[in-house]
């Protein structure tokens, strides 16, 4: 490649073409998870759909690698490819809202925190995930759990339409009335199929105060918190939420300061009523089990949404792996406090998350999705180190942690926005056979060559849809 096949590339460019040595490249290939060290042979700063169309034709027409940048917010680093041409949407980070229609319209490139800002602006919100430096676009595709999952369903759940550049460079609407196919695919097969430019959500009424009881106990308590934490998952009211975390307690002012760094469980409540219905959701929980701290408190939505923003910060080093479990078993229970002990770093975690409420309310062939639309529990295993020479061990940790808690696993799938390999075999057991081949049916007629394969890929099917 030649520079003036650059220089070409820059003239049909609205945004910023950069290679080796330009100002920016670096920052601009930096990931989220700084175990990533990658060198694209080009980048292309996109400012619009069509500079996207122009970036994919280039690097076809130069036999390019293409990765696509979102939010840069991977495990794997797929947004960065090396020796090849990275679409990177970062400069198309708007959000415009009609709080009329309850709908937004998003940029591939924006991040929750600006959803969540624009769309708090009129006392909004779409159901997303829970840290604020996410792209909203790698979240969407995938599927999207957080806080509002039980209220009002998935991310990709209240996805309305979407604008989607194709591999061949054609710019198609994809909905409910338009390529049913492509617009099904969309909601959880992840970026196979193309790069979606724009996203249009719908919206629904959230704070903008909402209520936080959070309560920590030591390990020594942690099937007492489990159990206590699977009671309450089962019992919430339909305007509450809870996840269980099991991490170290953070330096922040509201925890002691004797329990700064101690490893430990979270039960974490959050109240999208009134504080009196929070207050009677938190008694039990004191009166089960006292916990070593408690913090119970009123705050912004858009701060909540902020809350595990430095536990999951950028330049940190991260692995992580996932899967489903129906219920919180004793003998799960079991498994998770003994594995618990085990890790060495004192930023790693474990997740439970809840499945239910809304998110039963869909079919279980409507989307994409790779999950049963059965009520069950989320597990997501990171290990997070500063060092980077200490990630090997946490990765052992959590891939022994897995295996041992496969046994009690919901089937063999995972949540695909959580994998940090992505196996074959595991994609296409997470959609289970037959969302898989419908998949790759929809894959061979819009992405018949597979040029977008840097992610949880689906093979093209050898006829499409």
């Amino acid at each position: 490649m030649q520079i003036t096949d650059i220089e070409a590339l820059r003239t049909q460019l609205s945004g910023v073409v950069l290679t080796r040595g330009d100002t920016g490249y670096h920052e601009a290939r930096s990931a989220w998870n700084g175990e990533i060290d990658r060198y694209p042979a080009v980048i292309a700063r996109c400012a619009g759909a069509t500079d996207v169309a122009a970036a994919i034709g280039f690097a076809r027409q130069h036999g390019l690698e293409i990765s696509v940048r979102g939010g840069f917010h991977n495990t794997a680093g797929t947004a960065i490819c090396n020796d090849g041409l990275m679409v990177d949407l970062s400069p198309m980070c708007r959000v415009e809202v009609d709080p009329a229609a309850r709908r937004a319209r998003v940029g591939g490139g924006a991040t929750l925190g600006a959803l969540d800002a624009a769309t708090q602006a009129h006392g909004l919100a779409v159901p997303a995930g829970i840290v604020s430096h996410t792209g909203v676009g790698g979240l969407a595709l995938g599927g999207g759990m957080g806080w509002l999952t039980p209220l009002f369903g998935l991310t990709a759940d209240n996805l309305v339409s979407a604008e989607v550049v194709t591999a061949d460079g054609r710019r198609l609407r994809a909905a409910a009335d338009e390529n049913q196919d492509l617009f099904w695919a969309l909601r959880g097969g992840g970026g196979n199929f193309g790069v979606v430019t724009e996203f249009e959500f719908q919206l629904h009424p959230v704070g903008p105060l909402v209520h936080l009881g959070m309560f920590f106990w030591g390990l020594d308590q942690g099937a007492e918190a489990l159990r206590l934490g699977r009671d309450l998952f089962a019992t919430l009211p339909g305007n509450a939420n809870a996840m269980i975390i099991s991490v170290n307690a953070p330096p922040a002012p509201f925890v002691p300061e004797q329990f700064h760094f101690m490893p430990g469980y979270i039960v974490a409540v959050v109240g999208f009523g009134s504080a009196e219905e929070h207050a009677g959701v938190l008694a039990p929980i004191r009166a089960a089990l006292p916990p070593l701290f408690e913090f119970v408190t009123p705050l912004p939505y858009i701060q909540l949404q902020q809350m595990f923003d430095e536990e999951a910060r950028w330049g940190l080093n991260y692995y992580e792996k996932a899967l489903y479990l129906d219920r919180l078993s004793d003998d799960a229970i079991s498994l998770i406090t003994e594995h618990q002990t085990r890790k060495t770093s004192p930023r790693s975690m474990l997740e439970l998350v809840r499945l239910d409420g809304a998110y039963t309310e869909v079919g279980e062939d409507d989307t994409a999705f790779g999950g049963s639309r059965s009520a069950h529990i989320s597990v997501n295993f990171v290990a997070v180190t500063e060092d980077l020479t200490l990630l090997a061990a946490e990765r052992a940790w959590v891939r022994s942690f897995w295996e041992a808690l496969r046994p009690h696993a919901t089937g063999a799938g995972s949540y695909v926005n959580a994998m940090a390999e992505m196996e074959e075999d595991r994609v296409r057991a997470s959609y289970g056979p037959a969302k898989y081949e419908r998949l790759a049916r929809v894959k061979a007629a819009y992405d018949p060559d597979n040029v977008f394969h840097l992610n949880a890929n689906i093979t093209p099917a050898l006829q499409p849809i």
